[in-house]
């Protein structure tokens, strides 16, 4: 039998945390919460999370910070984090997938759209992990291991956020080819999943300096491709 997904649910205002646990409980999910980024981090240890909702806008130690931590302990990689954000904070957007967010949600909050983006979130990670299981391969002077989502360069490993691992799979798939940013969106987030113009942006300067920035290439008003 499936597991049934758990989702933690952080916010500082107790009636969004209840708004969004009732809309995920009657849709059938597990649900924890934690009020405070201090919190969070204790309940996701506790329950080991598929998916977090993360308020970015928090005092004391706000959702930035919390992901932050997280994606520094190796037991989170397969965890999905979903930022909610106020529409005007493009800042807090990019900030919040440089430190390894995976998408990220708007308020106010629509309860359809929550929990498709839920469900297209966690089909996706299924998907993923049914694709890279006992796969790893080699590519100009790098090992990528997509089971242990794992990047090495001779006794040096690489430390990639979630997304900038799924990015570099793809462009070194088929090293030469020119990806188009639809394709990229598509086929690393998802069809169902909408993320601002910059995300790819973002995640290619990332790459760019921690594997090098020889690798990729870009081709304006197209896309990128990684070339060695």
């Amino acid at each position: 039998m499936k597991e049934i997904p758990t989702v933690l649910v952080v916010d500082d205002e107790p009636d969004i945390i209840e708004f969004l646990q009732y809309n995920l409980e009657k849709e059938g999910f597990k649900v924890a919460t934690a009020s405070n980024g201090k919190k969070a981090i204790e309940e996701a240890y506790r329950v080991k999370p598929n998916l977090i909702i993360l308020d970015i806008m928090m005092p004391e130690m706000d959702g930035v910070e919390v992901c932050q931590q997280l994606r520094s302990d190796s037991v989170f990689d397969k965890t999905i984090i979903s930022f909610l954000t106020a529409r005007d904070e493009d800042y807090s957007q990019i900030a919040a997938l440089d430190v390894g967010g995976d998408d990220y949600i708007t308020k106010p909050i629509r309860p359809r759209l929550l929990i498709s983006r839920v469900k297209a979130l966690l089909r996706r990670t299924e998907r993923q992990e049914d694709e890279n299981a006992n796969a790893s391969f080699e590519v100009a002077d790098l090992v990528i291991d997509k089971e242990k989502v794992l990047v090495t360069r001779g006794e040096e490993t690489i430390e990639l956020a979630k997304k900038e691992f799924e990015l570099l799979v793809l462009l070194t798939s088929k090293p030469g080819k020119v990806f188009t940013r639809e394709e990229i969106f598509n086929k690393v987030w998802g069809t169902d999943v909408i993320v601002g113009n910059r995300t790819i942006d973002v995640h290619i300067r990332k790459l760019r300096e921690k594997i090098g920035s020889t690798y990729f290439k870009t081709l304006k008003g197209v896309g990128y491709k990684f070339e060695f």
